[in-house]
């Protein structure tokens, strides 16, 4: 059985650390707030200027003038801090975020990563992406295994990339997958979803990859 998007929001959750500031990207990512275990201290960061995001509202406490970079509504903590959008982009280009977790249309073998366009349709900005991923010191990929035309973990991105050899982690609903970004150990299965089986890994990833001792 393929994980499910809260399956996989939770998974990426275990890479959470007491003391780190986080960048959750829109879609799954978002959905890693969910997940973080009681006790931990850390702050999510978004790139709209704010530090300190809490959990979503329930229906009728929202606010509209609170919301994420993926324009969702959220709630503050008594911690919370509003800064200004470039006070956001230094925190991030000085590298002072530990980890971010986004999305992603494509990943390669040796990290590269591709996720903010596809020639030809309407792109309504780059984002935060090509920034987090150059400055962020962990980079953790949430997606689906496969897209409606094929697999989505290559030999080399044909999309226009967001950033070279950045991704350190990919998590999809089959399984987990390490990338050795800056040496020549490239992609290496390191979980599998319950249920997957290595044939069904193989037969739907493009890229080359390892498979860790005990799978």
């Amino acid at each position: 059985m393929a994980w499910t998007r809260d399956q996989m929001a939770a998974r990426a959750a275990k890479e959470l650390r007491d003391g780190f500031y986080v960048n959750l990207g829109i879609g799954i990512p978002t959905l890693v707030s969910n997940y973080i275990p009681a006790g931990m201290s850390m702050q999510l960061q978004s790139e709209n200027g704010m530090l300190g995001m809490g959990p979503f509202p329930y229906e009728g406490d929202e606010d509209p003038d609170l919301i994420n970079a993926g324009k969702q509504t959220i709630t503050e903590l008594p911690t919370t801090s509003y800064f200004s959008s470039a006070d956001s982009f230094a925190m991030i280009r000085g590298g002072h975020i530990d980890l971010s977790i986004l999305g992603a249309m494509q990943v390669a073998e040796n990290g590269d990563l591709a996720n903010w366009m596809i020639p030809g349709k309407m792109v309504k900005g780059m984002g935060g992406a090509m920034d987090l991923v150059a400055g962020v010191k962990k980079v953790v990929v949430v997606m689906e295994h496969v897209a409606k035309d094929g697999p989505k973990l290559l030999h080399k991105c044909n999309l226009p990339l967001t950033g070279s050899r950045v991704v350190d982690l990919v998590i999809t609903d089959l399984g987990v997958f390490s990338i050795d970004k800056h040496g020549s150990g490239g992609m290496t299965l390191i979980e599998l979803a319950d249920g997957v089986t290595l044939d069904e890994i193989k037969s739907k990833t493009e890229g080359s990859y390892k498979v860790a001792p005990g799978l």
